[in-house]
């Protein structure tokens, strides 16, 4: 069976998130401790950081594992939605895993899978740990899909939990309030586990440390210690100092993730590293700054605030919650430009209306979607947007709707893609 064929196999005969929405989770771990039992409990044969939030899942995961590798150690890298490729969901010191392995596994497993009546994520989460325990890594960063509690990565048996932000995010399913939310990311605390929060509102706070003391789990709040004492963008990097209070000493990283909201997960990220040490790992300084100059050439991460042109600037982020877009707007208000365009797309399932309003009225817009059946049709975006006062032509096929900002914006013009991780996906030169 080639890559092709098993992966449109798995899609074929497996429930999907972002094609079948809501309706492919299947809450609990019961079919995912099945089939890693199955598999011979692969996910118990690593180290392994656990690392659930709203937002700033992903950089942390990605910035963490880069200082890892930056150290000398062989690390497991779990992230998801993937962007282009399947594969990008499960990397060993940045390479993506081979294509010729995954066929092998799902050709392999099927009947399994079949049997256990898997997701399509339960799936890849077996695959992913399957994939560790054979390269022997010493460390795996994993991040949680949706939630935490009951997403299919709470098999692990951390050394270490990391809660980077709760943020109004998925509600269908994890809750309409901040405090339900929240509950939800706790569920990765595990007993006697340190947990790392990077910064949360008051209400959060009390549900994640409650969370921690039942469950006799060290809490550590990364802005106790940790603090950004300024930051700049110049020469292509985020250039952030911070101050580790406890010693009284700032620090300077040039980071290679350049969105401004970085400099919140950066926080959570050093207090990360600290455990770790504290733990017998070997990461100095030089590490953590290699690490993080380097995070997209070592991990591969792509559309967090990445730049795709200039004259005019080009960028694409996969925000999609008022967060999301709150840290868009900040990178915008950033930067020098004459007129703003912005090509926006999102799921039919976001709540676009806590975050459309946030939006600047005076920027140009162009209203498309994603190929996927959950994205919201790009001429229902276009109405929604009109009772904010955002107007613009909707254009479905994202690439077509920047090649026409291309075609009437001026050099000095930034143009922004926004709304959805897989709007991001379906752009050529991401």
């Amino acid at each position: 069976m080639s890559y092709e064929e098993a992966l449109a196999l798995a899609y074929a005969q497996l429930p999907v998130f972002h094609r079948d929405g809501r309706t492919a989770i299947k809450p609990g771990l019961t079919n995912t401790v099945h089939f890693c039992d199955y598999l011979g409990n692969p996910q118990n044969r690593f180290k392994c950081i656990h690392i659930a939030g709203t937002n700033g899942k992903g950089s942390t995961s990605h910035m963490l594992a880069a200082i890892l590798q930056s150290a000398g150690y062989k690390v497991g890298l779990y992230t998801s939605p993937h962007l282009k490729n399947f594969t990008e969901r499960i990397r060993v010191n940045g390479v993506e895993m081979d294509r010729q392995r995954v066929a092998n596994f799902i050709e392999r497993h099927q009947p399994e899978f079949l049997r256990i009546g898997l997701s399509f994520f339960e799936l890849t989460v077996g695959m992913a740990f399957d994939e560790y325990a054979r390269q022997e890594v010493d460390v795996a960063v994993v991040e949680a899909g949706l939630g935490g509690l009951l997403d299919s990565t709470n098999v692990v048996r951390p050394i270490l939990s990391v809660i980077t932000n709760v943020s109004f995010d998925h509600m269908d399913v994890l809750g309409d309030t901040l405090v339900e939310i929240a509950s939800q990311k706790a569920g990765i605390i595990k007993s006697g586990v340190p947990v790392v929060v990077a910064d949360a509102e008051q209400d959060v706070l009390d549900v994640l440390r409650q969370a921690a003391i039942r469950a006799k789990a060290p809490f550590v709040l990364a802005k106790d210690r940790f603090c950004v004492k300024d930051y700049s963008l110049r020469e292509g990097k985020l250039w952030v100092t911070v101050l580790d209070q406890i010693c009284a000493q700032q620090a300077t990283h040039a980071l290679e993730l350049t969105g401004l909201y970085q400099r919140f997960n950066v926080v959570g990220v050093l207090q990360a590293v600290e455990v770790l040490n504290e733990q017998r790992f070997n990461i100095s300084q030089k590490h953590v700054s290699q690490g993080l100059n380097f995070t997209r050439s070592l991990t591969g991460l792509k559309g967090r605030w990445q730049q795709m042109g200039e004259k005019p600037l080009i960028f694409c982020d996969t925000g999609h919650n008022e967060a999301g877009i709150s840290a868009i707007l900040e990178c915008i208000r950033s930067i020098s430009h004459a007129q703003l365009w912005i090509v926006l797309g999102c799921a039919r399932d976001k709540e676009v209306n806590t975050w459309l309003g946030m939006l600047p009225v005076d920027a140009k817009y162009v209203f498309s979607q994603a190929s996927s059946l959950r994205a919201l049709p790009c001429t229902e975006l276009q109405g929604m947007a009109l009772a904010f006062g955002l107007l613009g032509p909707a254009i479905s096929n994202v690439n077509e709707g920047l090649a026409f900002v291309r075609t009437h914006a001026h050099t000095e013009d930034l143009i922004v893609v926004c709304g959805s991780t897989y709007l991001i996906a379906e752009l050529h030169e991401v």
